[in-house]
């Protein structure tokens, strides 16, 4: 049985302003905005790409056993790019304030493209959740 990540809860303050964000800015293409029952929305996005999307949630109750996550506390999402400088190019293009491309060396990081697998930059949605893009060697489907 495969077990596929497929859908990412990210908790946001504003539905609207962080549709604009990831669909505007940083490229995300919007899947559904669907206000499911009174007062309950959902936002769905997908990276250009990509079989996960991020869901954006608003008046949703948690799930059964599951902590509600406050605005800006999510950290560390990763996406692949194979052009991780073009990449950055389109985020600057689009507003998105994106850190210099940056590896692991012997001191940490450092800033400038290291080897295969080892180049990296980050950015903030408007809320402060924290994502990681991470240059790949080949699209997914030729790895």
């Amino acid at each position: 049985m495969n077990w596929t990540l497929e859908v990412i809860p990210v908790p946001v303050t504003d539905m609207d302003r962080s549709k604009a964000f990831y669909a505007d800015q940083v490229g995300f293409k919007v899947d559904l905005d669907d206000e499911v029952a009174p007062g309950m929305r959902i936002i769905q996005l997908t990276p250009p790409g990509s079989r996960c999307s991020i869901a954006m949630l608003h008046g949703m109750p948690a799930a059964p056993g599951m902590k509600e996550m406050a605005p800006g506390t999510l950290q560390g999402l990763q996406v692949c790019v194979t052009d991780i400088e073009a990449a950055r190019a389109e985020l600057v293009d689009r507003g998105v304030d994106v850190s210099p491309v940056r590896h692991v060396g012997a001191t940490g990081w450092e800033d400038g493209k290291g080897e295969t697998w080892n180049s990296f930059m980050s950015f903030e949605d408007p809320d402060g959740n924290g994502w990681v893009v991470q240059e790949a060697p080949s699209e997914l489907s030729e790895r």
